[in-house]
């Protein structure tokens, strides 16, 4: 049974005191209404422990109701005021005019052939953090693991804490993107549609034959924690043998595969392999299945592009849920309808929440609304972590040692909570 504290249970039943009104104009939905330190929350979140936990900080939550899917500066800016001493933002709140360098979570694929570098989205910009800074704000914490949307320099400028929600995304987004790599190798959604267009008029042996998956290659590019874990799912679901290439060698994946080669062996199965490469190429050339699980940047924008998708075998099947940006999707488009045997599987976008003109024709793409880490676990543990950041920026408590290690976080007793930020990127840089 879990644990109460005496804040606990006032904090649970905050929730169903919850009001609605207006904050500078803003629609917003007010948790704790009086609590002494403000908290802005530009969405919705799922869950209730993440409104325990800043209730329990003597904050007064303020969710933002603004019926913009994606808030624009000046909406933020306006939703933040004169006074305000935390806020919890969203990765999709991005503009397209000032660069900056991201740096999602994992490692960085350099390209053999890195495209020109350009500006890559950003919106939690210098002139953002400086407006949270006027306000009184002493910490912004992302709803995501990336920050590829913060001027991370910017706000350290300004003395601003950033934080990130690690530690949750790794198996729900590897599921995802699994669950995209069968729907688009053995064409779910077209032969879905089909059904659903009641165009089916009895079996046929030609009718939507895909890609067998068992024993064939299966090529990552970025052998980070979700790589590595999508990578895992393949190899041991369909016996897939692995070409990876990443910067640094993941020994404890290469470890993984063997013994589970030897297992295979010894009872009397095919034994999977595993070997890394030096070149993205070469997994393109080489893999059925190409996944990309790779950072966002300069060297890494357009890594996918017209040249290296005809690399890759006619019939392949490309995946990604790491950055939109990642592939040329122009080229994408153009390589999908030139080879309609090829095949894709897509949960974010390059210029999202748009695709490419003529994506959306391609019956070979199975394209989804970045939905790799939307799980009910997943989702509310992103909350409890970022108000966790802000909390304990606000009550002077320290950052979390293992920001890879958060599970005292998100399970267990609301009293067993660790009384810290779990993950602050910037703490070095403002003196944490």
């Amino acid at each position: 049974m879990l644990r109460k504290t005496a804040a606990g249970a006032l904090a649970r039943s905050a929730r169903w005191l919850a009001t609605r009104t207006e904050v500078n104009g803003i629609p917003v939905v007010v948790h704790n209404e009086s609590g002494a330190l403000r908290v802005a929350v530009t969405k919705e979140l799922p869950g209730q422990r993440w409104i325990d936990v800043l209730t329990a900080a003597g904050c007064r939550v303020e969710v933002s109701q603004h019926p913009d899917t994606i808030l624009s500066n000046d909406t933020i800016k306006q939703f933040v005021g004169s006074k305000c001493d935390g806020v919890i933002g969203q990765l999709t709140e991005v503009s397209r005019a000032t660069p900056c360098r991201p740096t999602p979570p994992d490692p960085v694929p350099a390209p053999a052939h890195p495209p020109p570098p350009g500006p890559a989205p950003q919106d939690w910009n210098e002139d953002l953090f400086g407006h949270l800074k006027k306000a009184g704000a002493k910490a912004y914490s992302n709803y995501a693991v990336g920050y590829n949307n913060v001027d991370v320099r910017g706000a350290s400028k300004h003395g601003i804490p950033v934080g990130n929600t690690p530690g949750v995304l790794t198996e729900t987004t590897a599921e995802l993107a699994a669950a995209l790599t069968l729907a688009a190798a053995r064409r779910v959604v077209e032969a879905d549609t089909f059904m659903r267009t009641h165009k089916y008029k009895g079996w046929l042996p030609t009718l939507f034959v895909g890609n067998l998956l068992q024993e064939k290659t299966l090529g990552i590019v970025g052998a980070g924690r979700i790589g590595a874990a999508y990578a895992r799912m393949l190899v041991e679901g369909h016996k897939m043998d692995l070409v990876y290439y990443d910067p640094y060698p993941n020994e404890k994946l290469e470890r993984y595969v063997a013994d589970y080669g030897a297992l295979l062996a010894k009872h009397g199965e095919r034994p999977v392999k595993v070997r890394r490469v030096e070149t993205v190429d070469e997994v393109l050339r080489e893999a059925d299945v190409v996944s990309l699980h790779c950072n966002l940047d300069d060297s890494t924008r357009h890594l996918i592009n017209a040249e290296r998708l005809n690399m890759m075998k006619r019939d392949a099947v490309l995946i990604n849920a790491a950055r939109g940006p990642v592939i040329d999707e122009t080229a994408l488009v153009a390589h999908l309808k030139a080879n309609p045997e090829f095949k894709a599987g897509l949960d974010v976008f390059e210029d999202e929440p748009a695709m490419k003109p003529g994506l959306e024709e391609c019956d070979n793409a199975v394209i989804v609304p970045h939905i790799a880490s939307a799980s009910m676990w997943t989702r509310s543990g992103m909350a409890t972590l970022a108000a966790c950041n802000v909390a304990a920026r606000l009550s002077g408590h320290p950052v979390w040692s293992d920001p890879n290690d958060i599970t005292a976080f998100v399970d267990g007793p609301f009293a067993d909570i660790p009384k810290a930020s779990p993950s602050i990127v910037n703490a070095k840089e403002v003196g944490l």
